[in-house]
């Protein structure tokens, strides 16, 4: 690619993020007109993982979109030290869109610990992708970072082109880019703002499985990121539940429409998670108690999502899934 074409790819994703800021920005507005909202049960927290985790109340931030993980306070997990790789994706490479941070980033790092080569595909967030990489490749295995919008076709067409020209190969693609701005209200979701919701989210997943199928081969897999918001909706999520809601129905649809092929596709459907996700969302008085919900009674972090990415990855776990949605939700049901 021409060094051109990569200045307007990075311009075209600096633009998008200056537009998320500005819809964020109008959100605060309407927030501080209305006194904002909060939310959380009371329930103890459950340690149920390898290691502690936080849990509420979480300190109250507020990160300016798309969110950059460095900021984030406390840095979520995602490391995963107690995850022993067993080259269950050995010789294989992968795409993941928003790998930058949070449940990319976790996804990449165990990916690469099982054998992969690695593709990370972000907005503009430079630094926390230059970090993810050089945690990649500090299991051994090859990273590169490329910035761009997934709004648009041409760029997921050329960061497919790209992953092969690296890595000669393309064996996985994991669709977990998003963008998520809450509202109170219907009406106060602008037109604006419930394209770059519909188009990030639904529009972005589509191009980018379009791009990549030319390139993926028998016992290649597809999996998307959903939400336990798309299971079960969301009342200040609208329009992001919505896509969540058809991400799952694209899933279990193109899994139908590419079993023939051999190429599975899946999804996971994340709770509450400590990423910059929300921090770049809520109030900080909001995220305070931010996961207390969930019957663990806590978010998530990322590394405790990231495994369920490999397993749905690997063909040694999961040759014979195609087609689920499955909750990693820290709640029954």
């Amino acid at each position: 690619m021409t060094t051109g074409k990569h200045d307007d790819d990075r311009a075209r994703a600096e633009q998008t993020a200056q537009k998320q800021r500005r819809l964020q920005d109008e959100q605060d507005r309407l927030d501080s007109r209305k006194g904002g909202s909060s939310g959380g049960g009371q329930q103890d927290a459950a340690q149920t993982g390898a290691r502690e985790h936080p849990e509420p109340p979480m300190p109250g931030q507020k990160l300016e979109k798309p969110g950059e993980e460095s900021q984030l306070d406390p840095r979520p997990q995602f490391m995963a030290p107690d995850y022993q790789g067993s080259e269950k994706l050995r010789g294989m490479s992968a795409i993941v869109t928003g790998g930058d941070s949070g449940i990319g980033r976790a996804v990449a790092v165990l990916f690469a610990r099982e054998g992969a080569n690695v593709s990370i595909i972000y907005l503009n967030e430079h630094e926390d992708a230059k970090e993810t990489c050089r945690h990649i490749e500090a299991e051994g295995r090859r990273a590169i970072c490329i910035p761009g919008d997934v709004k648009n076709p041409t760029f997921c067409r050329d960061a497919v082109r790209q992953t092969i020209e690296a890595f000669g190969q393309l064996d996985i693609l994991v669709n977990n880019a998003a963008f998520q701005e809450h509202a109170a209200s219907l009406e106060d979701i602008s037109d604006e703002r419930f394209d770059e919701t519909m188009r990030t989210n639904i529009y972005g997943y589509f191009y980018m499985a379009r791009a990549a199928l030319p390139h993926l081969k028998p016992g290649s897999s597809i999996i998307n990121t959903g939400s336990v918001t798309g299971l079960r909706g969301q009342g200040e999520l609208l329009d992001y539940s919505t896509t969540k809601g058809a991400i799952h129905a694209f899933t279990m649809s193109l899994a139908s429409n590419l079993a023939k092929k051999e190429i599975r596709v899946n999804a996971v459907a994340p709770g509450p998670v400590w990423t910059p996700l929300n921090p770049a969302d809520r109030q900080p008085e909001q995220l305070e108690s931010f996961g207390k919900s969930a019957e663990l009674g806590r978010p998530a972090q990322p590394e405790e999502l990231s495994p369920a990415y490999v397993f749905l990855a690997s063909p040694v776990c999961s040759s014979y899934i195609t087609g689920i949605v499955l909750p990693v939700t820290g709640t029954p049901g």
